[in-house]
């Protein structure tokens, strides 16, 4: 079987703010803004890597939610504890500054972790969790 990762889904509620984030912060491009206000779906990607992307879309956006179901989903964005993603890169202490110069909110600066791995964590503006491990 060959299957890889072709996009995940990250939730926004400020399009533009997410947009300035993964663009200008993680450096990211823009692989496609459809939509208009709050509704908007962003697909961003790392360049070297065309066939991964990101979604960033409205949350909630479906008809099949329920109201309580949406409520839930905003609460949990709130609080930070709906969205989260995990990246590497080779030079984590380079991106770390590079994120927290782009106004990412800092959650862990670098850190060695017991279970063996180097990593630092930020959320985006939406609250997503984005935790950046260093490659070795």
């Amino acid at each position: 079987m060959d299957i890889t990762i072709h996009t995940t889904a990250l939730p926004h509620d400020d399009p533009d703010a997410s947009l300035v984030f993964y663009r200008d912060a993680l450096g990211f491009e823009v692989r496609s803004d459809v939509g208009q206000g709050k509704m908007r779906w962003i697909t961003v990607g790392p360049a070297d890597q065309p066939g991964t992307s990101i979604l960033l879309a409205p949350p909630a956006a479906d008809p099949g939610i329920t109201e309580d179901e949406r409520r839930t989903i905003l609460e949990m964005m709130a609080k930070g504890t709906y969205g989260w993603i995990l990246l590497a890169t080779r030079d984590l202490d380079a991106t770390f500054e590079r994120v927290r110069a782009g106004a990412g909110e800092v959650v862990q600066e670098p850190t060695e972790q017991p279970y063996g791995i180097r990593d630092c964590a930020f959320r985006d503006p939406a609250g997503n969790l984005i935790r950046i491990q260093e490659l070795r």
